[in-house]
Order: C-alpha cells, then structure tokens, then sequence
C-alpha cells in the first residue's frame, strides 16, 4: 500500500499489547470467549448425564447408546477440521459466530427427537457447531493476549468447557427428574443462542489476524483504541513481526510443512490420547457408576466432579508462562494415567470414590485445558486457528474411541479396577508424545520479519 511520507514509524501490535495492562475491553473479550466455551462444554457433556434417562425411557441397550454418545464427537471433529482453514481465511469472529449459532439451534431441535436415530443426526450437527467454536474462540482469545501472559489467560478462559461440563451433571441432577432430559438440551439451545447476539455485538476480530490479512489501518486504529482507550494518530501504520515461516505459507500448508509436521503429530496424538480417557470417562461413568451400586442421583453428582477439576488450568497456565510448556503438559498427563488408575481401585466406598474422581478430574482436565494454549504458541497467526482447530479436531476421534471402547470393555465385563487401570495407558502415551516434540520437533518463536499493514 502506499506509504505517508510523514507516517509515523509502523508499530507492531503485538508489542503493543505487551505493554499495555490487560483492559476492560480484553476482560469483556475474555468473558465473551469463556462463555462460548462454557456453552461448548455443556452441550458435549449433557448427552452422557442423561444416557440414563435415555435407556430407561427409550428401553435401549448401553451398546445402542453408543452412536448417540460419539455423533457430536463426529461432528466436533467434522466442524474443527473445517473451520480452521476457514477462520485463517474468513477471520476468527465471524467463523465463531455461525458455530454458536448452529449449534444452539441443534441443541434446541435435539430436545424434540422421538427416538435414537433423529437424536444422532441432531448430535451430529450440533458437534459441527461445536467443533468449529472452540478453536477459534481460543485463537481469539490468545491473539488479544500480552506473550508473557498467554497461556494464564487462554488456559483460564479455557477453563470454560470443564466448569460447562461439570455445570451439565448438576443441572442434569436437578433437571432431569422435574421436566425430563429434554429440559437440558433446550437450555443448552438457548443460552447460547441469546450469546450469539452478543458476539455480533461486541466481539472484534482478532488484532494480529487484521494485521497479518493487511486490513485497511483505520479499521485497526479504531480495535486499538478500544484495546488501550488511546487515540491512535491517523499516520500511524502497523505490522506483526513472526517467524520466517509466516511469509512462505500459512493455513494447512503450514502445518504441515517441514518445520511444523512432527511438531504438529504429537500434538495432535497427545490431544487423541486426552480424550480417549476424557469422554470414556465423561460419557460413561453414570453408567458405571450406577452398575456398581449407585443410584442415578449420586452417580450423577459424582461423575460431575471429574469435569469439574478443570480449573486447575489457569495455575497450569502460570507454570508454563514460566518454565518449558511442553514439560508442563507431559508431567500433568503422567500424574493423569495415575490418578484414573486409581479411581476403579475405590470402587468399595462413596468417600473414597468421591475423592479418587475429584482428583482425576483436576489433573486430566487441568493437563487437557493446557493443550490449545500450547498449540496457540507453537503456530504463528497465518495458520494458528488452522493448527489449533485439527489439534482438536483429530483429537476429538480419541473422544469417539474413548466411547466405544468403554462399551467394547463393559461387555467383558473386566469391573471398575480393571476397566480404569486400561484407561490410563493413553495417559502415559500423551506424556511420551509431548516429551518427543519437546526434544525434537519445537520451533523457534523469535520475531524475525514481519508483515506490513
């Protein structure tokens, strides 16, 4: 673009950032991306603490429940893988906003499914929704934040999906026997739905994606002035400085360039083996807990636990802001393979099981939390919400896995014991799989150029 001879010298946004407090107006982006997240949690969580309910009222087996269960994993999947490349093309809040929409809409519908079969196809739709919202309110989140407080800020917003999770067995305990578990679908629709309107209305785009697509400098100045509460002076040009690899390719070209390609497999297994422990257990505890003596109510309360324990995220955050992240994650994923181990060794007491899933759930949900903040760094911005959307994406078959193989496992009838000690192996391959990027496969992150607005 031409250049002001008298323009002021280009600033770069990022820096700007840096060296501002965190605003009012970041804290309202902040609250707007956690809530979203929120809202993310709820919806994939509701359909295991009303699997009960489901086979009671339906009459269907624990195996039939299964495609119910893994649909909207399917469609997370579906929804992340595409909306990546989409958000690095289109920008992070417009991408953010139809995925809310959708996905509340389906939720609504879900309420409604006279059997099995429409109830999977809705939970389909609804995990595209979902699928899309979450990585692209993380990058969002991550790309208004100041570097040295990065993953605190993004691992604490993230701690939304969790707390949204938990949210749906204590609203499910409540819910369920009062107004049937339709109940809890339509309040999934339409809380975020009503948020959706407020993400049109005051969410911006991302600073660092407007200055690496080269949006017109007033549009820039005004998100700033917001940002900061300072008048930007109308010579005032701007650039973003990142690695190299920034100029020569962005999107999926990227990621899986030779520079990002390993770097990007482990993380991507590391998030698969995550998950095949989270939705196995999320999905499948009413249930096994009910088999082991439980009534519906308490292992509703129970379970609720597990996903609760997220919001050991935001000291997670502080850690790895500190000290090597990768190293952070991977020990965080080693205490996880121990932990749910131990929650089918407590089987034979209420106090003890109440404890063995309170733990578990803080350490595998405060390591999972960790994973986008750390996909968030490790890609620059011309394919951050890409790197981050397939590391959720591929992830979420670990989900679907992690749902099938506790059925598969349930038919063998291996009890609580056995049946846990299995779960906690992907722990330990996660572990493995971040050390490996950690010594092999991590980029430099220092700014060598920069994009020009």
């Amino acid at each position: 673009m031409n250049k002001d001879p008298h323009a002021l010298p280009p600033t770069d946004v990022q820096e700007l950032l840096n060296a501002r407090q965190f605003s009012g107006f970041q804290w309202t982006i902040f609250s707007l991306c956690f809530l979203v997240v929120l809202f993310d949690g709820f919806d994939t969580a509701a359909i295991g603490f009303i699997a009960p309910s489901l086979i009671s009222e339906w009459g269907v087996s624990r195996s039939a429940l299964a495609p119910v269960l893994s649909a909207a994993l399917l469609g997370l999947a579906m929804g992340a893988l595409a909306a990546g490349p989409l958000a690095d093309r289109w920008g992070r809040k417009a991408v953010l906003v139809v995925s809310v929409a959708l996905f509340s809409l389906a939720s609504l519908a879900s309420a409604f499914s006279p059997d099995i079969w429409t109830l999977s196809l809705l939970r389909l739709v609804t995990g595209i929704g979902l699928g899309a919202a979450m990585p692209n309110a993380v990058t969002l989140m991550s790309e208004f934040c100041p570097d040295a407080r990065r993953a605190t800020l993004t691992n604490a917003m993230f701690c939304g999906f969790p707390l949204g999770a938990a949210l749906g067995g204590f609203v499910a305990a409540w819910m369920i026997p009062a107004w049937g578990w339709g109940s809890v679908l339509l309040l999934g629709g339409i809380a975020p739905l009503a948020l959706s309107v407020l993400l049109v209305l005051l969410l911006p785009e991302s600073l660092r994606y407007m200055v690496a697509r080269n949006y017109p400098a007033d549009q820039i100045r005004a998100v700033i002035s917001r940002v900061t509460g300072a008048s930007i002076p109308a010579q005032q040009s701007f650039v973003l400085h990142e690695p190299h690899m920034q100029a020569q390719a962005g999107g999926i070209a990227l990621v899986l360039s030779a520079h990002y390609r390993w770097g990007s497999a482990m993380l991507c297994l590391a998030y698969f083996m995550g998950l095949v422990i989270f939705y196995a257990v999320l999905n499948w505890m009413p249930v096994i807990f009910r088999d082991a003596g439980l009534d519906a109510r308490t292992g509703a309360l129970v379970a609720a636990l597990f996903p609760l324990g997220g919001m050991g995220a935001v000291l997670s955050g502080w850690l790895m802001d500190r000290f090597n992240a990768d190293r952070i994650v991977a020990v965080g994923y080693g205490l996880t393979a121990v932990a749910i181990g131990g929650i089918g060794m407590a089987a034979g007491s209420l106090l003890w099981l109440v404890a063995a899933v309170a733990l578990a759930g803080l350490l595998m949900n405060t390591t999972q939390s960790s994973m986008p903040a750390l996909a968030a760094g490790f890609y620059p911005t011309s394919a951050r919400a890409t790197g981050v959307a397939w590391m959720l994406g591929i992830g979420r078959f670990g989900g679907i896995a992690g749902s099938f193989l506790v059925a598969e496992l349930s038919a063998r009838n291996l009890g609580m014991a056995g049946l846990f000690a299995l779960l906690a192996i992907p722990g330990a391959i996660a572990m493995a799989a971040l050390l490996i990027k950690q010594a092999f496969f991590s980029v430099p992150t220092a700014p060598v150029g920069g994009v020009a607005c």
